[in-house]
């Protein structure tokens, strides 16, 4: 037998008697550790026979035995010399063995020691005259039994140096063994209990899943489905399991997938979450409009382990909302016809009182540019939709300015953040902005072909602030002598209805104008950014 260094060093401390005492535990505790080594049977397998052996051969006796002592008897794990399983624990000398102060305990004399003097072992068959036990003790340091030789033949020498201290590795040797069998079996209950759990986890998913009104898919990490609940297979009426793997994407409306598939295939590259509206086939063969949504599972070091979505049958809200669309289109385009009429009318009363028609054109110049703004911020169809996002207000102003452009070139350069806009902000400042162009276009910088003007939009925090900067015109020498109805318009449009300040300053290079307009007042949501 190999006696490792560590084995050696822990069977030295144990013969001299420097391991800690065994703990004081009731029999129940003592119970429940020795329950824990499952060595029921173990004395039929043999699997300590080998150290028995050794032991009694080492220590020069008949008899050697490997015991479990529990609380009314002690059982043998592995018996040389001695035909019983068992006997009574009032009969044990391991008993004594595994609760002495010393590691190794020895007997040289059952007849002179008064606690085993009248035993029936001793007074009687086998006999026993000499006892040495090395105590077992579990990892918790709870005292277990022991390895023992015994002989019927008195030893008033006990035990020489080599073999105490042989012994001693014994019973380290015995532990090692039982709590490798005690370490494979406490593997058992938890690979027991962590299957139980992850069986009872994934009943309780599948029914929280199957009464859930949307459909619920998982994939595994490489997108391959192979889960879909109850709700799915409702819908779709699709067979249990036919719809696995790609089969998946068959059931999408022809027109639909190839964008869909794109849109999988870059969730899976990419473990950005995954979301899609589609047309799915229903089970009575038609499509219905669903919204896909995916998201990764991951693990400790953050690879992907698996994909859960879900499908939510948006059909009557998307069909509602279309046509809602189409009521604000309607709407929309009799309010743009509501600004052509009323142009018509103001150019019809100029035509019979030519004294009117410089305030007419002005007033025309006025409605038409409500009606860009209007037109602007109004729901669209996607073929009447315009280039610049609606609710940029970069998109709006650069719609505004359009008709100022010369030879494709613009003439108001727009520089800046952008901040959203919506409804609520667009006529504002499509009257404050007409009125600088306008007015630029009469007395300043646009009035010349060589002039411009430049429009910064710097926002701070809850504030915006808008520099209208025109340059290249004709020398400016005095501000005028009071304020016009287009100043009047701006102060109107800048302050009352935004709620912000207006300061200008005239420079012979070209005026100034600094607005500045909360935040705020752009749009409901205008604290979410849209860039630069």
């Amino acid at each position: 037998m190999l006696i490792t260094e560590a084995q050696d060093r822990m069977a030295t401390g144990q013969a001299d008697g420097t391991r800690p005492c065994p703990l004081a535990v009731s029999e129940a505790e003592r119970a429940d550790v020795i329950q824990s080594y499952d060595l029921a049977g173990y004395h039929q397998a043999g699997g300590l026979d080998d150290l028995a052996g050794f032991a009694a051969e080492l220590c020069q006796t008949e008899v050697a035995l490997v015991s479990l002592v529990e609380e009314a008897r002690q059982r043998f794990l592995a018996a040389v010399g001695f035909d019983q399983p068992e006997t009574h624990r009032d009969t044990s000398f391991c008993a004594h063995a595994m609760l002495g102060d010393e590691a190794v305990m020895v007997v040289p004399d059952a007849r002179d020691d008064p606690r085993f003097a009248q035993m029936s072992l001793v007074v009687g068959p086998p006999h026993i005259r000499f006892y040495a036990g090395a105590r077992l003790l579990s990892r918790e340091g709870v005292p277990l039994g022991a390895i023992c030789v015994i002989s019927g033949t008195p030893r008033p020498e006990g035990l020489t140096h080599f073999q105490r201290r042989g012994l001693a590795v014994l019973a380290t040797a015995v532990m090692g063994r039982l709590q490798d069998r005690r370490a494979r079996l406490e593997h058992r209950q938890t690979v027991a209990a962590s299957d139980a759990r992850i069986a009872d986890s994934e009943q309780r998913f599948r029914t929280l899943a199957d009464t859930m009104p949307q459909m619920v898919w998982s994939t595994l990490p490489d997108g391959f489905h192979d889960y879909y609940n109850a709700r799915w297979y409702e819908f779709t009426g699709m067979p249990e399991g036919s719809t696995d793997g790609e089969a998946w994407n068959g059931m999408f409306h022809p027109d639909d997938q190839t964008r869909a598939w794109a849109s999988w295939r870059h969730s899976l590259s990419t473990g950005d979450p995954y979301q899609i509206e589609y047309r799915l086939r229903h089970r009575d063969g038609l499509y219905r409009w669903v919204l896909g949504r995916a998201l990764p599972i991951r693990d400790d070091e953050g690879r992907i382990t698996r994909w859960f979505g879900t499908c939510t049958d948006i059909h009557e809200q998307k069909l509602a909302l279309e046509e809602r669309e189409i009521v604000s289109q309607e709407l929309s385009h009799r309010i743009k016809n509501i600004f052509a009429v009323i142009s018509g009318l103001i150019a019809f009363a100029a035509r019979n009182n030519p004294a009117f028609a410089g305030i007419a054109s002005d007033l025309r110049d006025r409605i038409m540019a409500l009606g860009r703004a209007h037109d602007f911020v109004r729901p669209h169809s996607p073929q009447s939709r315009p280039k610049a996002p609606q609710d940029s207000l970069h998109g709006l102003l650069g719609d505004l300015f359009d008709a100022y452009r010369q030879d494709e070139a613009p003439r108001v350069h727009l520089s800046g953040d952008d901040v959203r806009v919506d409804d609520r902000s667009a006529t504002p400042l499509a009257l404050l902005f007409h009125e600088l162009a306008t007015n630029a276009a009469k007395y300043g910088a646009l009035s010349v072909m060589t002039g411009a003007v430049d429009l910064r939009v710097e926002r701070h925090e809850d504030m915006v602030r808008l520099y209208w900067c025109e340059h290249g015109g004709p020398s400016v020498t005095t501000p005028p002598a009071h304020a016009g109805f287009g100043s009047q318009l701006v102060e109107l449009s800048a302050v009352r209805q935004l709620g912000g300040q207006v300061a200008r300053e005239w420079r012979p290079e070209g005026l100034r104008v600094m607005i500045d307009v909360p935040l705020a007042s752009f749009s409901r949501q205008a604290g979410i950014g849209i860039g630069r």
